[in-house]
Order: C-alpha cells, then sequence, then structure tokens
C-alpha cells in the first residue's frame, strides 16, 4: 500500500488539493445558497424556472439551463465527495439536487429538508443571516439549531 503511494504521489497531491478546495468552497458557497432560498421554497407546490426564461430566445434559454444543471451536477457530485472527505456533504447535495431539473426532484428536495438534523442546520444558518426560517408544508416541524 505504502508502495503504491509513493508511485502515485502526484495523484495524492492534486487528491489532497481538490479536497481542500471542496472544503473551503464549501465553507463559502454553502451558506451563500441557503441564505438565498426563499422561506416558501419547500411549502410551494412549483417551482417552474422554465417559465422564468420563456420570453428568452429559445438558444439562450437552453444555454442557461445547461449551465444550470452542469452547476448542480458539479454540486451533487461535490456533495456525495464530501460524506467520505472533509465538507459539507448533504447540505451540497441538497443545493445541487435545488439547482438541477429532473423529475421528482421536488419530492426528493423535500425528503432531504424534512430531515430534523438537516432542517435544522439550514434554518440555523438562515438565522446567523438575519434570514426568516425555512417553511415546510403544513403538519412538517421547522427545527432551528442553536
Amino acid at each position: 500500500m505504502l508502495d503504491w503511494a509513493w508511485a502515485h504521489e502526484a495523484l495524492l497531491a492534486w487528491l489532497f488539493a481538490l479536497s481542500v478546495l471542496m472544503f473551503v468552497g464549501s465553507l463559502i458557497a454553502i451558506p451563500w445558497l441557503v441564505v438565498r432560498i426563499p422561506a416558501d421554497y419547500f411549502a410551494r407546490r412549483q417551482h417552474l424556472l422554465a417559465d422564468r426564461l420563456q420570453p428568452l430566445h429559445p438558444v439562450w434559454r437552453w444555454l442557461l439551463l445547461s449551465l444550470k444543471n452542469v452547476f448542480g451536477a458539479a454540486l451533487v457530485l461535490a456533495g456525495v465527495a464530501m460524506l467520505v472527505l472533509p465538507g459539507q456533504g448533504i447540505l451540497t447535495i441538497l443545493m445541487g439536487l435545488m439547482v438541477l431539473d429532473f423529475p421528482g426532484k421536488f419530492t426528493l428536495e423535500r425528503k432531504l429538508a424534512e430531515r430534523p438534523a438537516v432542517l435544522g442546520t439550514l434554518n440555523w444558518i438562515r438565522a446567523k443571516a438575519h434570514r426568516p426560517p425555512l417553511e415546510l408544508p403544513e403538519g412538517k416541524g421547522l427545527g432551528i439549531r442553536d
């Protein structure tokens, strides 16, 4: 095992640098994204960015939606990596899912956000930024972490 590590020293250095970059990036980007979530995001039924982009030329609309999905996929992949590397894995995955467009996305987002630990962390970050807590559909509790 040690021989393999010495043989792939450059690869391990790049992986270490990527890990540090993802950790620092998540510490900056995730809170920035969390405070920009509308408080009623999980209580609403629909989130149709495509409707807001409808007035744009089809090429621009396709380009913006494609860039948004590439960014979301990168966040999801970074979040999965952060499950074993330093960083905020679950929150990064949730933010990536919120950016992506795919069938069943909203149900998956809501299921993740309804987890007490996740919702508590999201609302704690929002409270630090003086934003209202996230609202869930009726019958679901709101968590705030102190």
